[in-house]
């Protein structure tokens, strides 16, 4: 029996989401000594044809190197996430993995507002978003 041939655009997604750390980022003092949680999601666009052909990891951009290129910029301190979420966009950027467009969202559990809050976030962008995601409450 003959295989079909895989067909799929050159659009794809890659999306790293939920990746938390224990980090020391903030303004106030508390913050750097004590450090807080922080969830940091990705979402990049590039062309993913050859890998879904080829099922080769040289085909496409390996996970691990987004998730520790994430991780280094999360040993740095920041004082404002809206810093720190663009530090990770131009450390994938530079990185040369084939994105053309780069979405990093950090989040901060419990930030020190004055009143409950769950999660403050910040959303970075980098390159051309050519399509737009579906869903709004999607990252």
């Amino acid at each position: 029996m003959m295989e079909k041939k895989l067909k799929i655009d050159s659009e794809g997604i890659i999306e790293l989401l939920g990746m938390e750390f224990h980090a020391f980022h903030g303004c106030l003092e508390q913050e750097r000594k004590e450090g807080n949680t922080f969830i940091v999601d990705f979402l990049g666009r590039r062309n993913v044809r050859k890998a879904a052909r080829s099922d080769m990891l040289e085909d496409t951009a390996d996970y691990g190197t987004i998730y520790r290129l994430v991780a280094s910029e999360m040993e740095k301190p920041s004082n404002l996430l809206e810093n720190l979420a663009g530090r990770i966009a131009t450390a994938i950027d530079s990185a040369r993995l084939g994105f053309w467009y780069i979405q990093v969202r950090v989040s901060k559990n419990n930030p020190p507002v004055g009143g409950t809050c769950s999660w403050s976030r910040v959303t970075v962008t980098n390159g051309s978003d050519l399509l737009s995601v579906g869903d709004p409450h999607s990252f």
